[in-house]
């Protein structure tokens, strides 16, 4: 990352700009770094100013406990001072949650556009599930069993047994299990799993919410609940895509709603 600004709270964010045009401030879901979202901001270059970020807790940036949604919300307040003093703001999974959050709250921000946040209305045993991934999570974290948070966290998104061990004999394993603490803070913006319909109706701004064509229909069904919820929503589906979003095919459409 290029440069740094801080929070309200003194944390530090470390960030990274890069193409021209109308700013979009790009957020990394459960897991991940700024790092994670570059090829994507690669694809908005040549049609956006991207802004690339390490949320708290993970990369380059600082932490400050105790943790709440609002210090997040703070820290897309303070990049989007950083980067100009107005952005538009795109979420994926649940950073896309993060970017709804910080759309209610009534920061600068012209557009949002969200893909796959996976609220579980529809999926069956859907909240009884996050209760328990909750409980299990915060049990793990305050033991410091940061491996078996990362397992817990694999294992909801429907990562096989296999797989999971496969993962922990890896070199990324170190990597993973230097963030898990920041699991917490994706459950925290996450809620109880389930559409949060309030504060959906307090998004002024236009809203676009993209899913998979090839993701599960519980997916599909969640990202057409946020469109048709936020007051300004609409609801698109990449054909052939599944969470593991392709920027190539991502890109262009994102580009297309943020330069309208």
């Amino acid at each position: 990352m290029d440069d740094m600004t801080t929070s309200r709270d003194g944390t530090s964010l470390a960030y990274e700009v890069r193409g021209r045009g109308p700013t979009v401030i790009l957020v990394s879901g459960a897991m991940s770094t700024g790092g994670t979202m570059a090829p994507l901001a690669e694809r908005l270059a040549d049609r956006c100013t991207a802004v690339v970020y390490d949320r708290r807790g993970r990369g380059e940036s600082g932490d400050t406990t105790p943790y709440e949604v609002a210090r997040e919300v703070e820290d897309l307040a303070a990049l989007v001072e950083a980067v100009g003093g107005e952005a538009a703001l795109f979420g994926v999974s649940s950073g896309g949650a993060l970017v709804l959050h910080a759309a209610a709250s009534g920061l600068p921000v012209r557009r949002a556009a969200v893909y796959e946040v996976p609220f579980a209305d529809t999926l069956a045993g859907g909240a009884e599930q996050q209760a328990a991934y909750t409980e299990n999570l915060e049990r793990a974290l305050a033991e410091g069993r940061r491996g078996d948070a990362v397992e817990l966290f694999l294992r909801l998104t429907g990562l096989g047994e296999q797989m999971i061990q496969g993962a922990r004999q890896s070199p990324m394993w170190a990597g993973m299990e230097a963030v898990a603490p920041s699991l917490a803070y994706d459950n925290a913006v996450m809620g109880d799993g389930l559409l949060p319909r309030d504060l959906l109706a307090g998004v002024s701004v236009p809203v676009l919410a993209v899913a998979g064509g090839a993701s599960p229909e519980w997916m599909r069904a969640a990202s057409r609940a946020v469109a048709e919820t936020v007051p300004q929503g609409t609801y698109r589906v990449l054909e052939g895509q599944t969470h593991m979003v392709e920027p190539g095919v991502l890109g262009p459409v994102l580009a297309e709603f943020f330069t309208e």
